[in-house]
């Protein structure tokens, strides 16, 4: 879950500034949960992931194929605990942390779309060892896509859950647009999130996002919420978290510049795809995905009625209800 996209939180008084206090730890097991301890793997720097399991014989080489689930801009792996354990009686399921986000530090590693396909690649061929179906959502979803386009041999199939898409001729919404236009000018956007980080408590700001990435923001997990806190307290005492939130934003930004280019990427994937997109989402608008799809008609499609843009964890059993058919019969039995 995001704690960088500058909404007005629900809590709205700003917080008095607070004294100086030991950094926490890192808080591993955030998802255990939720059945998801956690893992590090070294990929030129910690890569920190949880692991939902999966049946007996989930890594033989005639199982299904397993699923990495991959967040958005901001997001981690508390992203997907609302579906994770229930895909995982199927299959292995694993959530990693792209660096700079998360549990993963970005340790000297871009933060940018591109490295952390890159990083995703790697961490399919060290994890999973086996082409993997991967489940992103928003910015998670264009990272899949880069995957997709350039290593589609380790890739099985793309769930796409308000991936990031063009969306030209669309109005957006006009807080989402100005927000990002100030991310994209160099030191404005690092002053903005700054004094946005400094104002707020962390569960103002986990709040906050809630309140932008949800239609319903009461449909919450209070569990939920309060492990995201703990992430985003620990997140506040890494080194460049405005810097590694920026680098990844304005890359996804110069992507979605180049609307015709991202199209024929998008164009020539060539493994079964299921888009599930969130009527009410802000970030994303709906007639984005609904353009994407029509230029895609091999597509699976799925638009939800009152959700907004994470609707793993708005709606979570509705996303299941058409992820786990579409798994089993348009991925598995051509594995």
């Amino acid at each position: 879950m995001s704690t960088q996209h500058t909404a007005a939180p629900r809590e709205s008084t700003p917080a008095p500034t607070p004294a100086p206090t030991p950094a926490p730890d890192q808080p591993l097991d955030l998802a255990a949960p939720w059945g998801a301890p956690s893992r590090t793997v070294d990929l030129d720097g910690p890569v920190h992931y949880v692991d939902f399991g999966g049946p007996d014989g989930c890594d033989d080489d005639d199982a299904p194929p397993p699923v990495v689930l991959v967040h958005g801009l901001g997001g981690s792996h508390l992203n997907w605990v609302g579906i994770g354990a229930q895909l995982a009686r199927g299959r292995r399921v694993v959530a990693l942390d792209l660096a700079g986000f998360g549990l993963t530090p970005s340790s000297g590693r871009s933060t940018s779309v591109h490295h952390n396909a890159a990083l995703l690649s790697r961490f399919v061929h060290r994890v999973l060892r086996r082409p993997a179906v991967l489940v992103g959502n928003s910015m998670g979803g264009m990272v899949s896509l880069l995957l997709a386009d350039r290593r589609p041999e380790q890739v099985a199939g793309l769930g796409l859950i308000d991936p990031s898409l063009p969306i030209p001729g669309q109005r957006p919404d006009p807080q989402v647009a100005a927000t990002f236009a100030l991310y994209a000018v160099p030191r404005v956007g690092e002053a903005v999130l700054t004094r946005y980080n400094a104002r707020y408590t962390d569960r103002q700001r986990v709040l906050g996002t809630i309140a932008l990435c949800f239609a319903d923001a009461s449909r919450a997990d209070d569990d939920l919420i309060g492990a995201s806190v703990q992430l985003a307290a620990w997140r506040r005492t890494t080194p460049a978290p405005e810097a590694d939130f920026l680098g990844a934003a304005r890359s996804l930004l110069a992507v979605l510049r180049r609307p015709r280019r991202y199209d024929a990427l998008i164009a020539g994937i060539d493994r079964p795809v299921l888009l599930v997109h969130g009527e009410l989402d802000r970030l994303v608008p709906v007639a984005a995905a609904r353009r994407t799809a029509a230029l895609n008609p091999r597509w699976h499609t799925a638009y939800l009625e009152g959700v907004g843009h994470t609707p793993q964890l708005e709606v979570p059993g509705d996303v299941l209800a058409v992820l786990e058919p579409w798994l089993e019969t348009a991925v598995d039995q051509k594995a």
